[in-house]
């Protein structure tokens, strides 16, 4: 094989002993057809059945990953990898290897990632459990569509083929199964060029115990993507504490039983904190998002930056922080009146009692928002950064020249799902915005019949 393979196989394995060199015979006889040399990596996992002895007896280069998970040995073997374009499947000998062909004429059509569809080829009988066929991978497609707008029917199959630069450039972090969510969910960011093609699934060996933990690896799954995915995570929880709020406080004021006592305006109250909290979380929870990936706001998102006056920073928001303050001062005075009048026990008095908590809590919170916000901006922006454009939602660049940091002083204040966040890397710096805006891409793939680039929704 030459010193700079077209294509590279790579396959995790971990105690794979009985498949293992039926699926590297598998990967010659595929890379025999792309018109080109190939390589073939077994990343092992800690295998301790002889895996590392078959796969060097049948030609394979073998790479000891000490960290455990699928994700790991996948981002190794990827860094290791030296073709131009990447062939990763599993070592259970359930993919055809022999499609390698075909992944390689639709990357060279200009795509950078090309997923098998299990889904639009042929299932054997035995091959998906009934409960992953019918409703764990339909839900979670279902999902990955919905939430990124990814044309893709089957967003866990791990047959996939791409372009080793393009997903290197990604940064890949995870190391558990979801890492096949994060290329997919980060390609879609960015937005590569996504295509799918039919492949087979055959059933596991007899006597093989898959890896994939159902309802561990689903969730892992799902909560990555929810993570990337405020609009979905967040913002229907803090609409629905406010509409339960809203009822609590409209039951109170009209003394209609049981809703006439003071835990009423407790529980109003809490929904209210809680619900602004999570509008705080949301906010700071996108403006990472957008810091750290090329994506196009929505209308609404668009609408939210001018309304709070983020398209020009913060000052707003501490506006908005010192009116809730001088308002529930002004709150509290009026319930020093009642208190005075003895009066404290008349239902309008508790609404005032209520208010005053509210804005007093609220401008705390607003206020937390714009420093996080202040201080991440001026942690990672530049002169030339630009968070939208007053003419055109859809035309906001945000031309990030910032490196990162790995210690940035703000974690101790951000949920885990923002810390996760936080420390994804910058990978669109200025100069390749500007490109993206205006050259064209020599490998963008020529629009044809049923052939639709994938483009990700706005975020919001």
């Amino acid at each position: 094989m030459g010193k700079s393979p077209i294509l590279s196989f790579v396959i995790p394995c971990l105690n794979e002993s009985n498949t293992l060199g039926i699926v590297i015979d598998e990967c010659k006889l595929g890379g025999q057809h792309i018109n080109g040399d190939f390589e073939i990596i077994v990343a092992d996992n800690g295998s301790t059945d002889g895996s590392r002895e078959i796969a060097i007896a049948h030609g394979a280069r073998v790479l000891e990953v000490p960290v455990r998970g699928y994700g790991a040995a996948l981002a190794a073997g990827i860094d290791a990898a030296k073709g131009r374009y990447v062939l990763m499947g599993d070592a259970d000998s359930t993919y055809e290897f022999s499609q390698a062909a075909d992944f390689v004429a639709k990357l060279q059509q200009g795509y950078d990632l090309v997923m098998g569809n299990r889904f639009q080829g042929v299932i054997a009988k035995g091959a998906m459990p009934a409960l992953h066929r019918y409703l764990g991978n339909p839900i979670l497609s279902f999902l990955g569509r919905l939430f990124f707008g990814i044309k893709v029917g089957d967003f866990h199959c791990g047959l996939r083929g791409f372009e080793r630069n393009a997903i290197q450039n990604l940064n890949l972090r995870c190391r558990g199964m979801e890492f096949a969510s994060e290329m997919v969910i980060k390609s879609s960011l960015m937005e590569l060029n996504i295509a799918e093609i039919p492949t087979n699934l055959r059933p596991n060996p007899p006597g093989r115990t898959p890896h994939l933990k159902t309802w561990r690896d689903g969730w892992r799954h799902l909560k990555y993507m929810l993570s990337f995915s405020p609009k979905y995570s967040l913002l229907p929880i803090a609409s629905i504490s406010l509409i339960l709020a809203v009822g609590f406080i409209v039951s109170f004021a009209l003394q209609l039983r049981p809703l006439t006592g003071p835990n009423t305006l407790v529980f109003s109250a809490c929904l209210i904190v809680a619900a602004l909290g999570i509008v705080s979380d949301y906010i700071l929870t996108r403006e990472m998002i957008y810091a750290s990936f090329y994506s196009r706001k929505s209308k609404v998102s668009f609408w939210l930056d001018r309304a709070l006056g983020l398209n020009k920073g913060t000052d707003r928001l501490f506006k908005v922080s010192a009116t809730f303050s001088i308002a529930s001062v002004t709150s509290f005075c009026w319930l020093f009146v009642f208190a005075s009048r003895g009066s404290l026990g008349l239902p309008y008095a508790s609404l005032i009692g209520l208010l005053a908590c509210t804005l007093m809590l609220g401008s705390i919170l607003v206020y937390l928002t714009a420093t996080k916000i202040s201080s991440y901006r001026s942690l990672h922006s530049r002169d030339s950064r630009k968070y939208s454009n007053d003419l055109d939602p859809r035309l906001s660049t945000r031309l990030n020249e910032s490196s990162h940091s790995s210690n940035l002083g703000l974690s101790d204040n951000l949920t885990p799902m923002q810390q996760e966040l936080e420390f994804q890397p910058r990978v669109s710096s200025a100069a390749l915005a500007r490109r993206r805006l205006t050259a064209p891409n020599p490998r963008k793939p020529t629009p044809g019949p049923g052939r639709r680039k994938n483009i990700a929704p706005p975020l919001s």
